[in-house]
């Protein structure tokens, strides 16, 4: 591999902290859907570098709609030894191989849009392609299997309550369409819980936030990547609600530690949240973006807010991850803000 890889020092920081639980891949093959997504590059990143450097002789099979596409925008994932592209949809894909030991089921659709305008589109993704991808880790007899959940399980966060934990009993409201991500998460949740209770299969589930890194899509709903793209094309920087919402932002280079962590070592049969505890509003975020460009990016907030309002929070509780696995949110965010925004500067493919 290059040594001029733009994420070496990412990768090497992900290594570090990783090197022992990377053993339990020697000569073994892992799963993984939405290999294609910003999670998924990640994955792909960091088992590629891990693979190499450890000698690991591993293979990574990934599963993707159209593996051409992918490769054809990002060739260097497309002629690395141990990787294995599959074709096929996640909710009916034919399985690829009869033998797995690990799969990271990481495959969701997440826009905004999809759940606005076909949510049955959504609800069957999720649905359908957590059980088809479970039913393949039976057939394979697989170890392991890692879901990539959400905080929207939890459905709307109290404003009194500033970090959402583990076993908060709140849900998404299920007389909306619009909470058909969310409960639909906490649908696959439970296929997992199903499957580990009749298959024996070691399920873990990681309930991931809001993460800023790059390959984060900057014309998504994502509001730090929509920030960074007005910054890049210097435009102004545009909040389009009231700032006041509260959130908080773990860095890529973590929360693949955290996801690799949670795959080998998580106990099985639990959810464990994925995300910082150092909260700020949106207001808040904008001007700290708009503070790494050269002249400061102008910042606009399109609506007023009133005394006394109450803050909406998306932030987790980690003490579970920090307790029982020792998980920390090393890099800070001004860290990581400067990381994107120089990673964007130099290789921006979206």
């Amino acid at each position: 591999m290059d040594i001029k890889h733009p994420l070496s020092e990412d990768l090497d920081y992900i290594l570090s902290q990783t090197e022992s639980l990377f053993q339990e891949l020697r000569n073994k093959k892992i799963f993984l859907t939405g290999g294609t997504g910003f999670f998924g590059k990640w994955i792909l990143e960091s088992f590629i570098w891990a693979n190499l450097r450890l000698e690991l002789n591993a293979q990574m099979h990934v599963l993707s709609r159209d593996p051409q596409i992918f490769k054809a925008k990002y060739p260097y994932f497309g002629d690395v030894e141990g990787v294995i592209f599959h074709k096929g949809d996640v909710r009916t894909f034919d399985f690829p191989v009869d033998k797995i030991d690990f799969v990271i089921h990481a495959a969701t659709d997440v826009s905004p849009r999809l759940n606005r305008e076909n949510p049955l589109l959504v609800f069957d993704t999720i649905i359908e392609g957590t059980r088809r991808v479970l039913d393949f880790s039976i057939h394979c007899n697989a170890k392991r299997f890692l879901l990539t959940s959400s905080g929207a399980v939890y459905g709307e966060q109290p404003s009194d309550l500033l970090y959402v934990p583990e076993d908060y009993s709140g849900s998404p409201d299920t007389t909306q369409p619009s909470s058909v991500y969310g409960e639909c998460k906490r649908t696959a949740e439970l296929l997992c819980s199903i499957y580990n209770k009749m298959y024996r299969i070691e399920t873990v589930i990681a309930r991931c936030f809001a993460f800023v890194g790059p390959y984060l899509p900057l014309n998504g709903h994502y509001a730090v990547g929509n920030f960074i793209r007005d910054g890049l094309l210097g435009n102004r920087i545009i909040v389009h609600g009231d700032g006041t919402p509260l959130r908080s932002y773990m860095y890529s280079s973590d929360l693949v530690v955290w996801l690799w962590t949670l795959l080998f070592r998580g106990k099985s049969c639990e959810a464990y949240n994925v995300g910082s505890e150092d909260l700020m509003t949106i207001r808040d975020l904008a001007y700290s973006v708009a503070s790494q460009f050269v002249g400061k990016s102008e910042v606009v907030i399109l609506k007023k807010s009133f005394p006394g309002q109450n803050a909406i929070p998306y932030v987790p509780s980690v003490k579970k991850a920090r307790e029982d696995l020792n998980l920390r949110c090393l890099i800070d965010l001004k860290t990581a803000l400067q990381k994107t925004i120089q990673w964007n500067q130099t290789y921006m493919p979206e």
